[in-house]
C-alpha cells in the first residue's frame, strides 16, 4: 500500500508514513499555504492526534516540519478531529490531524485543514506536486518543543453543544457509551452528562480498535446487542477512531445506519436541503422531509462543494452528511435565540445529540423515529486486499459493457438504471440497489446494497461480494 489521498486525507501504512514522508508531506502542505500568502513567518499551525500507538511519533515529525518552515507548531494533544478543526478555524489558522480514522492500527494518516476548513482536491494536487520535489530529502530535524494548547480546544468543542442544546434536554435518557479506543470517548461522556443524560461507559480499550461506522465488525454488532440485552438503554452511541463519524444503536442494540442518522439530524435541525453522496439511501428523495436532496461523489470534499452549491442557490438551511454518518453543518442554525454556527467538516457529536434529542422531544423510541423515514434496508461490506487496478478493471467493464452487466443482473430482473457518478451504482428492475466502488484510501472494493428487508439486504450483500470476488479473480 502506498501513501495516497483518499476521500478524506492522506493515508497509508505506518511503515510508509513514519519518517521522511510525514515530514515532507507536512512541509508540502505549509509550503502550499505560504506560496498563496496565507501563512507568514511566525504563524501558528495547530496539530492534533488520535490514540493510535504511532500517532505521537508522527506528530513529532509534523511539529518539526512546521518549525523548520519558520512557523509555530501548537500541540493540541489527543482530541477529536472536529474539535481540532473548530478550534483552528476560530483562531484563523491551519491545522493537521494525525489519524488513520477507522482503518487498522498498522496504518495512519494526516488530515489537512486550511484556516477556512478542509483542503479540497486542488489543494491535494498542489501538496502532492510539492512533496514529489522534496520526497527524496532525508530530514534529520532537531527535537521541537511545540506550544501547548492545553484543554482549550476540547473545552470550546464541548461548549459548542452545551450552549446550543437546552440544559437538561436529555434528562431521563439512559445512554450507553461504547468507548473502545475513540479519541472522543471521554468528551462524549462529559457532553451527554452536561445535558442531563445518564451515561454508562462500555468497552473501553487500551489498544486500538478499528471501528468503521460504514461497515461494522461482527464483534461490534454482537457487543451492541449483548449490552442492550443486559441493561436498559435508550440508545448506545460511539464514534470511530478520530471522532468524526457517529455510531448510534437503538434500545435493542440495533445499529442505525449513518445516512439515516444524518437524515434524522437534518430533520431535527430544520434543514430544507440535504447534501449527501450517491452511496446514501435512495429513500432520502422519497421520505418527504426535505425540499431538495443534492447527490455528490463519496468524500467530504465533494459534500463541502455541494454545500456551496446549495447555499449559492438560495438554500435556507443546509445539512451535509455521508453514508458513514459524519455530518457537516452547512449553515448556521438558530433555535430559541441560541446559535449553532456552521462547521464544514465531518462531526460525530452533532448527529449523536440530534438523534438523542429526537428521542427526548418526541417521547418515542429511536427505532420508531427511524422507521418514519421509510429507508430501504441497507448493508455494506468490502473485499480487502484488492489492488486498485483490479477494482478499476471490474468497474470499468461493469460501466461500459452493457451486455456483460445485463447478464450479471438478470438474476435481479435486469437493470433499470446505472449511475456512474462514483463507482457503479445499479438499480435493478426489482427495485434493489447494488453499488460497487473502490476505496479511496485502501486496497479494497466496497459494496453497498439496498433491499426491502434486512435479511434480503444481507443476502444481496453476500451476492454482491461474491460477484466482485469472482469477477476480479477471473480478470
Amino acid at each position: 500500500m502506498t501513501l495516497k489521498f483518499g476521500t478524506s486525507g492522506l493515508r497509508g501504512l505506518v511503515s510508509e508514513l513514519r519518517g521522511p514522508p510525514a515530514f515532507t508531506y507536512t512541509a508540502a502542505f505549509v509550503q502550499t499555504l505560504q506560496g498563496r500568502g496565507s501563512l507568514k513567518e511566525g504563524s501558528k499551525v495547530y496539530v492534533g492526534r488520535d490514540l493510535r500507538a504511532s500517532s505521537p511519533e508522527i506528530a513529532q515529525l509534523v511539529h518539526a516540519a512546521i518549525a523548520e518552515a519558520g512557523l509555530v507548531p501548537v500541540d493540541c494533544g489527543a482530541l477529536p478531529t472536529p474539535a481540532l478543526a473548530l478550534y483552528a478555524n476560530g483562531e484563523n489558522a491551519p491545522a493537521i490531524m494525525v489519524t488513520g480514522s477507522h482503518i487498522p492500527e498498522d496504518r495512519n494518516g494526516l488530515k489537512f485543514y486550511r484556516a477556512d476548513g478542509e483542503i479540497d482536491k486542488r489543494d491535494e494536487g498542489d501538496i502532492v506536486e510539492i512533496q514529489a520535489g522534496i520526497k527524496d530529502r532525508v530530514p534529520s530535524p532537531p527535537p521541537v518543543e511545540p506550544v501547548r494548547a492545553g484543554s482549550e480546544p476540547s473545552r470550546r468543542y464541548a461548549e459548542r453543544f452545551l450552549s446550543f442544546f437546552e440544559k437538561d434536554s436529555l434528562s431521563g435518557l439512559r445512554i450507553g457509551i461504547y468507548q473502545h479506543s475513540s479519541v472522543a470517548r471521554d468528551i462524549i461522556v462529559d457532553i451527554l452528562r452536561g445535558l442531563g443524560a445518564e451515561t454508562i461507559p462500555l468497552g473501553r480499550a487500551e489498544h486500538f480498535i478499528p471501528v468503521d461506522t460504514e461497515a461494522l465488525r461482527r464483534e461490534d454488532v454482537a457487543l451492541l446487542k449483548d449490552w442492550a440485552a443486559a441493561e436498559r438503554f435508550d440508545a448506545i452511541v460511539s464514534t470511530d477512531g478520530d471522532g468524526d463519524r457517529p455510531l448510534v444503536a437503538d434500545s435493542s442494540g440495533i445499529f442505525v445506519r449513518g445516512d439515516l442518522v444524518g437524515a434524522i439530524t437534518a430533520n431535527v435541525l430544520g434543514a430544507d436541503w440535504v447534501v449527501t453522496p450517491v452511496s446514501s439511501n435512495s429513500a432520502l428523495e422519497r421520505c418527504g422531509y426535505f425540499a431538495r436532496v443534492l447527490r455528490t461523489r463519496v468524500g467530504s470534499p465533494y459534500v463541502i462543494e455541494g454545500i456551496g452549491t446549495a447555499l449559492a442557490e438560495g438554500a435556507r438551511g443546509v445539512v451535509g452528511f455521508e453514508a458513514n454518518g459524519g455530518v457537516l453543518l452547512g449553515s448556521a442554525v438558530e433555535k430559541d435565540g441560541r446559535i449553532l454556527p456552521a462547521l464544514h467538516t465531518r462531526d460525530s457529536l452533532l448527529p449523536i445529540l440530534c438523534a438523542l434529542s429526537a428521542i427526548a422531544t418526541n417521547g418515542r423510541p429511536l427505532a420508531e423515529i427511524a422507521a418514519d423515514f421509510r429507508f430501504l434496508a441497507g448493508a455494506s461490506g468490502r473485499l480487502e486486499g484488492v489492488p486498485t487496478e483490479s477494482s478499476a478493471s471490474f468497474l470499468g467493464r461493469l460501466a461500459t459493457d452493457a451486455a456483460y452487466a445485463d447478464r450479471i443482473f438478470t438474476v435481479l430482473g435486469g437493470i433499470a438504471n446505472v449511475d456512474n457518478n462514483d463507482g457503479v451504482r445499479i438499480t435493478a428492475r426489482n427495485g434493489e440497489v447494488v453499488h460497487f466502488r473502490a476505496s479511496g484510501n485502501a486496497p479494497e472494493l466496497r459494496c453497498y446494497v439496498e433491499a426491502k428487508a434486512e435479511t434480503r439486504a444481507d443476502e444481496l450483500l453476500d451476492w454482491g461480494l461474491a460477484l466482485g470476488r469472482t469477477q476480479i479473480l477471473e480478470s
